[in-house]
C-alpha cells in the first residue's frame, strides 16, 4: 500500500497542471478501453475458453472447465489489493505479430491444484518441480490463445518461453502503471476451482483491439464531432463525404436528394474484402512444450497385458496352476500406462531373456480420455 507520499510521476503531472486519476491505483490520461475494444477483446478470449479446457484436460488428465473471461483496466494498488503475500508468476512475454509484456498470477495454493495432477503427486510442495509444472500448462493455454489471435489477425504471433518464479506479490512484474487484467474462473475435477489472473500490457491490447477492427472513439462519435466542428467538412471537391470505416469517405455524385445546390446520396454499402488465413500450419513458440525443466521428475511405468474381473470366493481358491483369462485375444497389443494413464500400446519381446515391449502406437489425447 502506497504511505501517502506522491510519486515523480504524480508531481510532473501536477506541475503540469493535470487532474489526478478519478480510479484509485490508475494513473490519470487515457487509462480506458472504448466499449468496441473491450467487446472484441472479450469476445476473442471467450473462444479460446474451449480450446484452453481441452488443453488442460488433456496435460493433467483431468476434466478442467475454464470459464468466461472478465477484463477489467487496473492499476497496481488496485491489483495487488487483491492478492495474498506470496504468489506464482509465470511471465510470457508476446515478440513477434504483437509486442508487450504477457504474464499469469496464481496464488501460491491454486498453483498446486494444477502441479498436483501433471506431476503425480497430492502432498506436493511449491518448488521448482511445481513451477515448472504450472510453467509448462501456462505455455499450452498461451499456445492455444496465439494460434487463435494469430488467425484472426492473419499474422504470426510469437511468444518468449514461460519464465515462472515464487516471488512476493510487491515483486510482480507488472505491464506498466495501468495494464488490463482478464480473470478466468478454473474449475478442475478433485481440485476444486481457482482463480486465474492474466496481465496484458494495455498498448498491445489496444494494438490487438485495433486489428481486429475496434476503434477507441466509436465511429458515429467521431462523425457527429468532425461535423460539429466544420459543417462543411463534408464536402470537398464538389463531393459529399460520409462516415465509414477508416475516416469519410467521397458519396457518389448525381444520386439521392439535392443539397446546397448540389446533388448528395446514401452512403454506398461497406463492402470490404474477405482475408482468409494460411493454409500452411504454423506452429508458434507458444505451443511448443517446454518440459526441459520436467526431465528428472520420476513416474512409474506400467506395461498391462490384460484384465479381468473374479467374484471373491473364486479369488479365494485360487492356487498354484489356476488359469486366469484375460480380456485381450492372443497377440493383441498391450496397454503401457505412465502413472496409470495410458499413453501407448505395444508388442511384447524377449531380449536376452528379459521381457519387453516394442512400442506399435501411441494413443492421442481424445483416446486416451474417452477409453479410461
Amino acid at each position: 500500500m502506497s504511505d501517502g507520499s506522491l510519486s515523480q510521476d504524480e508531481i510532473d503531472a501536477l506541475l503540469m497542471g493535470e487532474a489526478p486519476s478519478e480510479v484509485p491505483g490508475i494513473p490519470a490520461g487515457n487509462e480506458d478501453l472504448s466499449e468496441a475494444e473491450k467487446n472484441v477483446i472479450l469476445e476473442l478470449f471467450g473462444e479460446v475458453t474451449g480450446s484452453q479446457s481441452a488443453t488442460l484436460s488433456g496435460i493433467m488428465v483431468k476434466s478442467v472447465t475454464v470459464g468466461a473471461p472478465h477484463l477489467d483496466i487496473s492499476g497496481r494498488e488496485q491489483f495487488l489489493s487483491e492478492l495474498p503475500d506470496e504468489v506464482v508468476e509465470i511471465k510470457i512475454d508476446f515478440k513477434s505479430g504483437l509486442a508487450g509484456t504477457h504474464l499469469y498470477v496464481l496464488r501460491g495454493d491454486d498453483a498446486l491444484k494444477i502441479a498436483a495432477p501433471m506431476i503425480g503427486q497430492d502432498d506436493l510442495e511449491l518448488d521448482g518441480t511445481a513451477i515448472s509444472a504450472v510453467s509448462e500448462a501456462m505455455s499450452q493455454i498461451t499456445g492455444a490463445s496465439v494460434t487463435t489471435i494469430g488467425d484472426k489477425v492473419n499474422e504470426t504471433v510469437l511468444t518468449e518461453s514461460p519464465e515462472g518464479q515464487s516471488v512476493p506479490k510487491a515483486m510482480l512484474g507488472l505491464p506498466g502503471d495501468s495494464f488490463v487484467v482478464v480473470s478466468y474462473d478454473l474449475e478442475i475435477e478433485g481440485q476444486g476451482s481457482l482463480k486465474l489472473y492474466e496481465l496484458f500490457d494495455l498498448g498491445m491490447i489496444r494494438e490487438l483491439a485495433g486489428k481486429l477492427g475496434a476503434a477507441p472513439v466509436p465511429a458515429a462519435d467521431a462523425a457527429q464531432q468532425a461535423i460539429a466542428a466544420d459543417p462543411m467538412a463534408g464536402m470537398m471537391g464538389g463531393q459529399q463525404m460520409s462516415p465509414g470505416v477508416g475516416g469519410f469517405q467521397p458519396m457518389a455524385p448525381n444520386m439521392g436528394a439535392p443539397i446546397m445546390g448540389g446533388y448528395g446520396a446514401q452512403p454506398p454499402p461497406n463492402v470490404q474484402g474477405i482475408q482468409l488465413p494460411e493454409l500452411t500450419p504454423t506452429i508458434s513458440a507458444g505451443e511448443q512444450r517446454n518440459i526441459g525443466l520436467l526431465m528428472d521428475v520420476s513416474m512409474e511405468l506400467t506395461v498391462e497385458l490384460g484384465r479381468t474381473k473374479w467374484k471373491i470366493k473364486d479369488i479365494l481358491g485360487m492356487g498354484e496352476g489356476t488359469i486366469i483369462e484375460l480380456d485381450k485375444l492372443a497377440g493383441e497389443p498391450v496397454d503401457i500406462l505412465v502413472n496409470n494413464n495410458l499413453i501407448a500400446r505395444g508388442e511384447v519381446v524377449v531380449i536376452d531373456e528379459n521381457f519387453g515391449v516394442r512400442v506399435t502406437e501411441i494413443v492421442s489425447t481424445m483416446d486416451r480420455m474417452t477409453e479410461r
